[in-house]
């Protein structure tokens, strides 16, 4: 049986190459901040500064990396800014058993804070983990100043998901994908991916290796992310149904041409639910908002910052802006 000799030798040389290549990521991308243990579950996230508390909270397929990289440095020159790795993200460890959702997700983060005797921080989320700020919200009603999200996910949507994302999910065969394939076939196809994250603005110079992005193409890393992407529509379904419970003030920041998350499906519907948001739209801008339009996004998280700590009852007025 030639043929089965040379696909188990096939296997055994990408295995290899996978687990090698994960190696070196985790060695070429080390934790840049501390471990601490919530519910059983070892979180990785990074402190910075003094004041007004922030919550960075990174999307899909990265780490709290992707905020070290843009906005974390200046934000932590006026505030206490923490950027956590999300469960089974970076260096923070997935809970065992079912999917953990952005409520469980949510949970974790909030016993973070706790053992960080942090008291009503400002949520922001970008991306995936708008789920996750608008979960907090709605969880912890008294307990945020208010919540940011940047380009966040925030609906379910229609068309599904990447097929790699569903691959990733079947039972034993996602596993031997995840472990064989994703690694070298990732690495492959990664600019292209970055490319269009970013579109239509130029990726910034040493994107790749300043956020770390190879983390998330670890076998136990991309499984991770592929559960997210691939049930969080459900989960979007329900949980957008509570969206007029929140009082919190937010502040919705979009690009106008986000082909990742588009306006038209998540941000100006959570406007539409919540007409004290603040809406914010920046023009000829894609998803990745925080790293094209950095210093914008630093001096809007820090006026709403500054807002919610003059008059923490605030409600945000009704605001639907463009800007360049």
């Amino acid at each position: 049986m030639p043929w089965l000799i040379a696909i188990l030798s096939s296997l055994t040389a990408l295995l290899l190459v996978s687990r090698l290549g994960a190696y070196r990521a985790g060695r070429t991308f080390a934790p840049q901040g501390h471990f601490i243990e919530v519910d059983g579950v070892r979180l990785h996230y990074r402190e910075a500064g003094t004041g007004p508390v922030l919550v960075l909270l990174h999307g899909a397929s990265t780490s709290l990396r992707d905020f070290s990289a843009s906005i974390f440095e200046p934000l932590s020159r006026h505030h206490r800014v923490i950027a956590v790795d999300r469960p089974g993200h970076g260096f923070s460890a997935r809970p065992k058993g079912p999917w953990p959702d952005p409520a469980r997700q949510a949970e974790l983060i909030h016993g973070l804070l706790g053992a960080l005797s942090v008291e009503r921080p400002v949520m922001v989320g970008h991306s995936w983990s708008g789920a996750v700020v608008l979960a907090y919200l709605l969880a912890y009603p008294g307990q945020a100043a208010g919540g940011v999200l940047l380009a966040g996910a925030t609906h379910p949507w229609t068309g599904g998901v990447a097929w790699y994302n569903r691959l990733a999910c079947v039972p034993l065969i996602g596993r031997l994908f995840s472990s064989t394939l994703v690694y070298p076939l990732g690495r492959l196809l990664l600019d292209t991916a970055v490319s269009e994250v970013f579109a239509p603005n130029p990726v910034p110079d040493g994107y790749v290796q300043r956020t770390g992005v190879p983390l998330s193409l670890r076998p136990d890393a991309f499984r991770a992310n592929a559960e997210d992407i691939h049930y969080l529509s459900d989960f979007l379904a329900e949980q957008s149904q509570r969206y007029g419970e929140i009082r919190q003030p937010l502040l919705l920041l979009t690009g106008s041409d986000d082909s990742i998350v588009p306006p038209r499906n998540h941000c100006d519907r959570l406007a539409a639910q919540l007409p004290g948001a603040v809406r914010i739209e920046l023009e000829a801008t894609g998803h990745a908002l925080h790293h094209t339009r950095s210093d914008r996004i630093v001096n809007l998280i820090a006026a709403f910052a500054r807002q919610q700590r003059h008059d923490p009852h605030i409600v945000a007025p009704t605001e639907t802006m463009t800007s360049d």
